[in-house]
């Protein structure tokens, strides 16, 4: 055995809180401006010398801020100490399904997300409070998010809890709105791939605060549309303006710059062959440009046809679409249909299969899906007026198909009802796809007998979701095929406290007071922990994702180990929760330098420690 030294002795402890969201923005600015750093801190001034004349240094400069923004931008800042807990009992094939619910204020779930889906998910849709001057409901304590939470939820007791109420008179209307949504949007821009885009929800009372925040957040340059969904189908009588608000909006921003949308399907039945060309199906368009003659004169000619030889001149406000040499080759080929009579309007033949692209630009109005159809959906699946103003399915369906392949993740951050999920469970049901939907929204009671809380309610809805679509498979499905199985399944993780004790100080600062308060953290786990929660808490904070697979192996030494595997990122980890490490239970593992293993400090002494951090990565709780 070699000689043990103190540094061999190498007891990394694991992360306690979620990743700090800072550090990556500040690894960033290291490795673009390496000269900027100064003992391991940025130094503006180096940073402003560096940047030269990219840096505004007048006073007077535009600058969008609200009353709380400080307050905001620390408390995205502060690393969660939560957990998410599974349970398997509210979750469908818990084990097999790729499709989460989290139950859980979604700023403290972000949070937690950032570090095992970092850069990963394709569409991030969300419908947040519209902040109409009455009550929206989140915790609201920047000094201790995750206690309130646990209040609100009645977690912990009820003595000093707030439900934060947000009407117009408080004098800080639109200030709480923002300061409430600014760190969700801006964690949410972490987990977005490089090609990925957010779309919100939102209509006239916020609108205008929402793209400026948008413009902060993700950049004006990743600004993709303002589309307009025409929601009510029909004019409100009772509008006190006496103008009905038929419409809200959904704004759309890219991660980077260079995203599109994927297109609307072509109008087919415009297309059709009646005169038997050999070229296939066609249709006419107009041969007329946008330019005046002054504004291009060479688009400004007369042509004739070669059979009647009558001739045609364009308007002057517009002239033709084409040159005279481009024109010409249409004529000669056919493609130019001229009017029977001199009066006429000559047009183009344009056949299908010349078209370079399958598909036509988006709409930015929406005019074809309404609340109504939301509303229909809930009644339908419920038997009665479970959630007031869903958004319709076909609604988020229609984004879901301009953005995602058919592996992407989907991220809902304000789930309601959860309609997004039902798009994905549908759309993969109709294409074949497996995306993967990720819903957060927090248990906000109804104030209904059944289902008493808004994520009750929407874990429902899955659960229908799935058994209405295996009901319309029973007689087509065959699992035989060998192909990827349909994902009809969802798993449920809840936000709690974490599974280690906190430092809760002393209330004399005394060397026995601490020595008396340090000796309770010799093990640092809460009472009654269960291993299965210790090992998610650890797993997630180590950067593994929720569909990671926990598998219990004998260990033939009397230990009991788990093998921690996230098969998205091709890694694992080994984790010993018991009280000694046996000896020889290394050997038994043959772990190599490239292997994490996790334990209890309390669980070896520093010569166990020593030969574990010779042989593989090692980690103490």
């Amino acid at each position: 055995m070699p000689e043990v030294t103190p540094q061999q002795v190498q007891r990394q402890p694991v992360d306690r809180t979620s990743a700090p969201v800072l550090a990556e923005q500040v690894a960033k600015l290291r490795q673009c401006f390496p000269e900027a750093v100064s003992e391991g801190k940025i130094d503006f001034d180096k940073l402003r010398v560096a940047l030269g004349d990219s840096v505004e240094t007048r006073t007077e400069r535009f600058n969008f801020t609200w009353a709380g923004k400080q307050d905001a931008i620390a408390l995205l800042q502060t690393p969660s100490r939560a957990t998410l807990i599974p349970c398997p009992e509210e979750s469908v094939h818990f084990d097999t399904t790729q499709h989460l619910f989290i139950e859980g204020d979604n700023l403290e779930v972000l949070k937690l997300l950032f570090k095992p889906y970092f850069g990963r998910v394709k569409l991030i849709y969300i419908d947040p409070p519209y902040n109409t001057g009455q009550d929206f409901v989140y915790p609201d304590d920047y000094a201790d998010p995750l206690r309130t939470y646990l209040r609100m939820t009645g977690q912990e007791d009820e003595e000093g809890n707030r439900l934060t109420s947000n009407p117009e008179t408080s004098g800080r209307y639109h200030s709480t709105w923002l300061s409430m949504l600014y760190p969700r949007l801006f964690l949410a821009r972490q987990l977005l791939a490089d090609d990925g885009v957010i779309f919100v929800s939102i209509d006239d009372h916020e609108v205008q605060h929402l793209r400026m925040l948008m413009n902060e957040v993700f950049g004006e340059e990743n600004f993709v549309a303002q589309l307009i969904w025409k929601s009510r189908q029909f004019t409100d009588a009772r509008a006190i303006s006496g103008v009905s608000t038929d419409h809200e909006y959904v704004l759309v921003y890219a991660k980077d710059e260079g995203f599109r949308f994927r297109g609307s399907e072509r109008d087919e039945s415009k297309y059709s062959n009646p005169d038997n060309d050999s070229r296939g199906l066609w249709m006419s368009r107009s041969i007329l440009g946008l330019a005046t003659a002054e504004q291009r004169p060479n688009l400004h000619y007369d042509i004739a046809d070669p059979k009647t030889k009558h001739s045609f001149a364009p308007p002057a406000n517009t002239g033709w679409r084409y040159a005279k040499t481009r024109m010409k080759e249409l004529i000669d080929s056919g493609c130019i249909l001229f009017p029977p009579h001199a009066d006429g309007r000559p047009r183009e033949k344009k056949f299908r299969k010349d078209l370079a692209n399958e598909f036509v630009s988006f709409p930015s109005i929406i005019t074809d899906i309404f609340t109504a159809n939301g509303t229909a959906e809930i009644r339908e699946m419920f038997g009665f007026q479970a959630f007031d103003f869903p958004k319709p399915s076909q609604l988020i369906r229609r984004l879901i198909e301009q953005v995602t392949d058919k592996g992407d993740i989907v991220l809902d951050l304000f789930a309601g009802s959860c309609t997004t999920a039902q798009a994905v469970l549908e759309l993969n049901h109709d294409d074949g796809g497996s995306r993967r939907f990720m819903m957060v929204q927090l248990p906000e009671p109804t104030g209904k007998e059944e289902y008493s809380t808004i994520a009750e309610l929407g874990k429902e809805r899955i659960r229908r979701s799935i058994a209405k679509i295996r009901e319309a498979s029973r007689d087509t499905l065959d699992l035989a095929t060998g192909g990827q199985p349909e994902d009809l399944g969802f798993k449920v993780f809840k936000l709690a406290a974490s599974n280690y004790e906190p430092w809760t100080g002393v209330a004399e600062r005394t060397p026995e007071a601490y020595i008396q308060q340090m000796g309770l953290y010799h093990d640092p786990l809460v009472k009654g922990w269960e291993a299965t929660n210790v090992i998610w808490e650890v797993a997630i904070k180590e950067g593994y994702g929720l569909t990671t697979q926990i598998d219990k192996q004998d260990a033939g030494q009397g230990n009991t180990i788990y093998r921690v595997t996230d098969p998205d990122k091709n890694q694992s980890f080994r984790i010993c929760l018991d009280d000694e490490i046996k000896p020889g239970l290394t050997q038994t593992l043959a772990l190599t330098k490239d292997d994490l293993f996790i334990c209890r400090d309390k669980a070896l002494d520093d010569t166990a420690a020593a030969n574990l951090a010779l042989q593989c990565r090692l980690k103490t709780i």
